[in-house]
């Protein structure tokens, strides 16, 4: 059996690569708008198409390319998505107009999609069941890594030189990350390939779909609120611009430990992982317009909420590892809510911030926080494999 190999920790390692590069290629255009807009010749909010359109582009890809290739080896698949993430980072950095820009930026997106789909199932293929949490802490310990270290970095590249010169170096990390995939993964060819019923099919199984629904609120209510923590820093918490960078940095730093804590913590208790994100997030997110009205408070708030957001991935995913009667085909589902939460996040939040202010923003994100916490609570736990007490 697959699970009595030796474990395969350098394969892992390239996964996790893999998704940082992915995340970071993803969100790195916010900390490089307004450069971008000013080149180009475009307004900041045509700017942002640029994080829109990998995001709907990778919600769709993550469900639809493993159905879309079958049998192929998914060896074959991560290798060959990061090199189509290495087109896409150098036609971004050689496009000539905004146009070409975004369609440079949808293959960043197919990219994100089909990998996050397929990456977040094989750690069971590659390393002994006994270490499956391990694996799944360090594959998803990519996401906190991008945001405590990829994108400022990236950030700061462009600062330093281009955001040209940024986006190239994405192309050079990502090039060097499918020679790795190529050399350090065995041979995985899927154990069922994705068909589209067997993606409808998850949907029979509650713990599927509490698992994509609970998703979709967090990660909606989330960036309906993070996408504007600068100005929430700034204006609620009275911190200087000139500070924001530095406690991002801390942000995610905060989201690394929580992530590492969740993945030794979900694998025995996964119902209470879950059910602790939307209830942490609905406190602290809730709180901040009332508590983080000094920039002492302020820091402590931020810090607790990248810890619980840094922990979603791997409790989710660990849940799913235990509920889905096909892990691939779930996870694939669960890539597409989380991509497409995203998005429908940062525009929720943008029209309640435009229409009223910040602290109605965060109170909106702070109901669907409640909607995924009272969701889970009328779930048994017995749903997981666990007892309810």
């Amino acid at each position: 059996m697959e699970q009595e190999q030796a474990p395969r920790w350098w394969a892992v390692v390239a996964v996790m690569i893999g998704i940082f590069l992915l995340v970071t290629a993803e969100q790195l255009p916010i900390g490089l708008l307004s450069q971008v807009a000013a080149s180009m010749g475009v307004m900041p909010g045509m700017a942002g198409l640029m994080v829109t359109v990998p995001g709907v582009v990778a919600a769709f890809s993550a469900p639809l390319l493993p159905v879309a290739v079958g049998r192929l080896d998914r060896r074959i698949m991560l290798t060959v998505l990061m090199l189509v993430m290495v087109a896409g980072s150098v036609l971004s950095a050689l496009a000539s107009s905004f146009s070409l820009l975004l369609a440079a930026r949808v293959l960043v997106g197919l990219s994100i999609g089909g990998f996050w789909a397929v990456a977040g199932s094989i750690a069971p293929r590659l390393v002994p069941q006994a270490q499956v949490p391990k694996a799944m802490t360090m594959i998803f310990g990519g996401v906190a890594a991008a945001s405590v270290l990829g994108v400022p970095l990236g950030t700061l590249l462009g600062d330093l030189s281009n955001w040209r010169v940024a986006f190239g170096a994405l192309g050079v990390f990502s090039l060097l990350t499918a020679i790795a995939l190529w050399c350090w993964l065995p041979p995985l060819p899927p154990r069922e390939p994705v068909r589209l019923r067997v993606l409808a099919q998850q949907f029979s199984n509650r713990g599927v779909r509490v698992a994509v629904l609970t998703t979709g609120f967090v990660v909606v209510g989330h960036f309906a609120a993070y996408t504007f923590i600068s100005p929430i820093l700034q204006e609620i918490s009275g911190i200087s611009q000139r500070h924001v960078g530095s406690l991002l940095l801390l942000y995610g730093a905060a989201g690394i430990v929580g992530n590492i804590a969740a993945g030794m913590f979900a694998d025995r208790h996964p119902y209470r992982a879950v059910l602790a994100i939307p209830s942490l997030l609905l406190l602290v997110v809730a709180a901040f317009p009332m508590l983080g009205v000094q920039p002492s408070s302020g820091v402590m708030l931020l810090m607790a909420w990248g810890a619980v957001f840094g922990s979603v991935s791997v409790s989710i995913q660990t849940w799913i590892l235990r509920t889905a009667p096909n892990t691939e085909a779930a996870t694939a589902l669960m890539a597409f809510t989380f991509n497409m939460s995203i998005g429908l996040g940062a525009m929720l939040g943008g029209r309640i911030v435009d229409g009223t202010s910040l602290p109605i923003a965060m109170w909106a994100a702070s109901g669907l926080f409640l909607l995924g916490a009272l969701l889970v609570i009328r779930t048994p736990a017995r749903v997981v494999g666990v007892k309810s007490r």
